[in-house]
């Protein structure tokens, strides 16, 4: 297996690992609208998309969005979006790419990675807790619902 940045070239291919993230946390397939979307992210460089592939079959991903913190004055990412197709979970996929993810987030400066995970998914608690994740005691997350 191999875990490398997608590009364009990979972009039909990531579309419906994409649609089947969206579809698993209760979103519309949106497939037209969802390759859109990704194909954005990727030409303006505003996300970076980490896929786990073997025998040319894109087995899973990892999407992480750069930001910035003004105390550190470095980059920070947040990883919003991790993926493996059903068939393939159990093998360690899921855990790869968050290593891969914090190899290459440590060879470009980034100061930390952010993570929101549901309180009831206690599988990507244990996931990322094993790799190192630790709840955040300091802050507290709101969010803001904007129609």
């Amino acid at each position: 297996m191999r875990i490398f940045q997608a590009t364009l070239e990979h972009l039909e291919a990531l579309t419906p690992l994409f649609v089947a993230y969206r579809e698993f946390h209760g979103a519309m397939p949106a497939t037209a609208l969802s390759k859109e979307f990704l194909q954005q992210r990727i030409e303006k460089q505003e996300s970076v998309i980490f896929v786990a592939v073997q025998d040319e079959q894109l087995l899973g991903f990892c999407q992480v969005y750069p930001s910035f913190s003004s105390l550190s004055l470095r980059p920070v990412w947040i990883l919003n979006d991790i993926f493996v197709k059903e068939e393939h979970r159990g093998k360690q996929i899921a855990e790869k790419l968050i290593r891969y993810t914090l190899e290459q987030a440590a060879a470009s400066g980034v100061v930390r990675i952010r993570v929101s995970i549901s309180q009831y998914n206690e599988v990507a608690q244990r996931l990322f807790e094993s790799t190192g994740f630790a709840e955040d005691p300091v802050f507290r997350n709101y969010i803001q619902t904007m129609a």
